[in-house]
């Protein structure tokens, strides 16, 4: 019996009084597949279907035809499932397993969710964008519309805390679960060792010492496959090797999910597809690496990078329970146990790391403008929203209030990433519906083609087609991708007489600048393929790809590296068609820049797209306001540190960014980035008239940057961060802004004498530190509390000194002796 069983009944009667509840119950313990099932005769449930979410498509089948083998049938009967590229559901279907966008497509057509009587979302820890989109839909459907409605939010390792805050007081039902002891044991890299390499000592350690079959956690395909290419052939006999990750054949998952035979063992080496969800059967012994790969969007550049770090405690914790699920397990770890107290607790949800725009045009479909009329359980970060915002809008998705559009809603119902919607869209238009119905299946699937194909989209749309061969295809996702082209073609009602036509070199590149307009490159001059893309960033193919002549062309996937992007898709795009179908966009007018080799200002007359200029024409003739731009933008490529810097002006600098750290309301920011920014304002009216840049060398500095602060400010700026104190012999000292830890004034240790009050600046949040010099002007000590000081350590400074310097006072009390910059007085005779 299966450890959930024992909650069953509470978990049932728990929902005949409750709409919402939690349930935690660890891997193992039976939720995903035994939960369903036994609602199914819950009164409440009436005729409604029970419609459950998992995060990944392989699992949402593999739940299905396992529930559905429990009761005699096949999927699509009793038990069903929906995935992208895969249904298996029909009138007689009462439980619907899904993946998680198929929720959303369901509710913004019936918010009232008519046909199902609950929502289950299964493995809610992993805080898939596409969950906490879904729970605050559902949350609100219910609330407004369907107080009947059922909702339970399951996981393995859940921090209630925050659900429950958004959910409200509701139950959570906790299982225990069924695991046995797992020993962990640490095997942390050796100094300059691979992590591939120590995954393929630890497989040889673990084969030698332990029984049962492994599961082995790596970060990406890549690693798997690297470690799959040292251990084949030098495995021991009756020990196979199963690859496991989400762009695998379907029936090489089957294979590394399925039981080894007996007399056999397995070496299954998986990514983070294998942490929940899925049962490995025969697995006693895991291998983490610890390592996991996680998409992280730059609302910058619009693009997501892959990032490789450290898996969190909670994750940790569920592969380890992996190795106890049969009976007792190990646990190799290769980390230290030191470091894993420093691992974060969890995995940061994916609203905070990813692309937005999807979510917004659904949320915008749904009536919710911005992100505060929603419930979240944490909030889209605002500048990956804004982004969002600029891009759907950009793409004609969204108007300027940010209402959806009519365009926006046909978009929406494409059920595609808002980018490959406005492209089919437009597409269709231009004659070209079925190629770009096949280019956007192409790029929501992982590439058909795989590493070392090359990133020419034309070879994958040639393979699509049956008129390329390629050895590493998938037949079965060949075939899947063409229904999922077909489907799309319906939905977007592509005219079928376009079906047959050939594909040139540059409709596919056409087609991709509609949906990547941001990303379309220009060759920079010299030998190796880098670009520069319209959204101001660089990108670099490799030197054998054979896009790598190419002028022109668009990236429809890139590594989102920020200095310079490695383009892994893409497609050669012909000038003229960019300008003819993104017109509306194209800017032109004068621009006067700094042309650092011929060390003058240059103005050209130009017409770029967005950060990239697509022609220009120089100007022989510039206007004093061109000559100042020209100007300003020396002073962005060439750096502040150009400037004519004096310790004045740093130490001005330096003093508006305490307050500014102090009172951050109230004070600009003064650091470079806020320097460069606001150029324009405070610098450029004192490049007026200036013809070159020897002319900027003699710009008083000081005087500009007093442009920064408002009037009121400049005569604040005096009172709470003065440019000197004065010291009890009536001399004034300089304060040092610059140093990280706070202003220092540094003073003769003789010329304090009596100062017992640690002087305060910044409306006295600040405390000044004291360097106290020797009569050498060397420091004897550093203090931020001057009364602390002459009580203790004063008497040992004046110990080791008195017989150094002989000359000048060391009196015992330093609180009522004289202060004095010289030497001692001589009596009077």
């Amino acid at each position: 019996m299966l450890p959930i069983e024992q909650i069953l009944p509470d978990l049932t009667a728990t929902l005949e009084q409750t709409s919402t509840a939690l349930l935690q119950a660890p891997p193992g313990a039976g939720k995903t597949t035994r939960v369903p099932l036994a609602l199914l005769d819950a009164p409440w449930r009436g005729d409604g279907r029970i419609l459950m979410l998992e995060p990944r498509r392989l699992a949402a089948r593999s739940a299905a035809r396992f529930m559905a083998s429990l009761l005699g049938e096949s999927p699509g009967q009793t038990v069903g499932y929906r995935t992208r590229l895969d249904t298996r559901v029909t009138s007689a279907t009462r439980i619907e397993v899904v993946t998680e966008g198929i929720l959303t497509r369901l509710i913004q057509e019936d918010p009232m969710l008519e046909d199902y009587a609950a929502v289950l979302f299964d493995e809610f820890h992993e805080r898939s964008l596409q969950a906490d989109l879904g729970l605050a839909l559902v949350r609100e459907s219910q609330q407004a519309l369907r107080e009947d409605l059922r909702v339970l939010v399951m996981s393995a390792t859940l921090d209630t805390a925050p659900i429950a805050r958004v959910l409200g007081d509701v139950p959570v039902l906790t299982s225990e679960g069924r695991a046995f002891p797992v020993e962990v044991l640490y095997r942390p890299l050796p100094r300059q060792a691979r992590v591939v390499d120590q995954v393929v000592a630890t497989v040889h350690e673990a084969l030698t010492e332990q029984d049962g079959s492994l599961l082995v956690f790596l970060p990406g395909a890549g690693e798997i496959r690297r470690v799959e290419q040292q251990l084949r052939g030098r495995l021991p006999e009756g020990v196979l090797l199963a690859p496991l990750y989400g762009n695998l054949k379907a029936e090489e998952q089957d294979q590394a999910i399925a039981p080894a035979s007996p007399g056999t063992r397995k070496v299954v080496l998986a990514t983070a597809i294998a942490e929940t969800s899925l049962t490995i059967d025969g697995v006693r012994v895991v291998i983490d690496a610890g390592q996991q790969r996680r998409a992280v969007f730059d609302p910058n550049s619009g693009m997501t990078r892959l990032v490789t770090g450290r898996v969190s405690r909670a994750s940790a914790e569920q592969r380890k329970g992996r190795a106890g699920r049969i009976e007792p397990g190990v646990c190799y770890r290769l980390w230290s146990e030191s470091e894993h107290f420093g691992l974060a607790d969890f995995t940061p949800p994916e609203i905070q790391q990813a692309d937005l725009a999807p979510l917004v045009l659904e949320l915008a479909q749904w009536g919710a403008r911005s992100p505060d009329q929603m419930t979240w359980i944490d909030a889209p970060p605002p500048a990956h929203w804004h982004q969002a915002v600029e891009l759907l809008q950009w793409l004609d998705l969204l108007d300027a209030d940010g209402a959806i559009t009519d365009h926006g809603k046909t978009a929406r119902g494409l059920g595609i990433h808002p980018r490959l919607a406005h492209m089919v869209i437009h597409g269709g238009r231009l004659g070209l519906g079925t190629l770009a119905t096949e280019l956007a299946a192409l790029l929501e699937e992982r590439d058909l083609a795989g590493p070392g194909a090359g990133a020419d989209l034309h070879l994958r749309v040639r393979l699509l087609r049956g008129e390329q061969g390629h050895t590493r295809s998938d037949p079965a996702r060949l075939k899947a991708v063409r229904q999922a082209a077909r489907r799309l073609a319906g939905k977007a009602s592509v005219d079928s007489s376009d079906n047959h036509r050939d594909v040139s070199d540059t409709d596919i590149g056409r087609l991709l600048a509609l949906a990547y307009p941001d990303r379309i490159g220009r060759r920079r001059s010299g030998s190796a393929p880098r670009y520069q893309l319209s959204n101001g960033r660089g990108a670099v193919l490799p030197e054998d790809d054979p896009l790598a002549r190419e002028e022109w062309l668009v990236a429809a996937d890139l590594d989102g590296q920020a200095r310079e992007a490695r383009i892994y898709l893409a497609a050669p795009v012909q000038l003229v068609d960019v300008e003819r179908d993104l017109a509306s966009h194209i800017q032109e007018g004068e621009d006067a820049g700094w042309d650092e080799q011929r060390g003058t200002v240059v103005a050209r007359y130009v017409r770029r797209l967005g950060k990239l200029i697509l022609s220009e024409k120089m100007l022989t003739r510039l206007d004093p306001e061109q000559v100042q731009q020209g100007l300003l933008d020396a002073v962005r490529r060439k750096g502040l540190a150009s400037l004519p810097w004096t310790p004045e002006a740093r130490q001005w600098v330096a003093r508006v960014r305490l307050l500014s750290q102090c009172y951050p309301d109230q004070w600009p920011d003064t650091s470079d980035r806020a320097l460069l920014d606001t150029l324009e304002d405070w610098l450029g009216p004192y490049l007026a008239g200036m013809q070159k840049w020897s002319d900027v060398g003699k710009l008083n500095l000081s005087q500009a940057l007093t442009g920064v602060l408002a009037y009121p400010q400049q005569q604040a700026l005096q009172e709470l961060a003065p440019p000197a104190l004065t010291i009890p012999t009536g001399q004034k000292v300089t304060l040092d802004y610059t140093p990280d830890h706070g202003p220092v004034l540094a003073a003769k240790l003789q010329a304090l004498f009596g100062w017992t009050e640690t002087p305060r600046v910044a409306g006295g949040q600040v405390p000044v530190v004291i360097h106290l010099l020797s009569p050498a002007q060397r420091p004897l000590a550093v203090t931020s509390d001057l009364a602390s000081f002459w009580r203790n350590a004063y008497p040992e400074v004046r110990k080791d000194m008195r017989g150094r310097y002989p000359k000048h006072p060391w009196p015992e009390d330093p609180f009522t002796a004289p202060a004095q910059q010289g030497t001692k007085k001589r009596p009077a005779r």
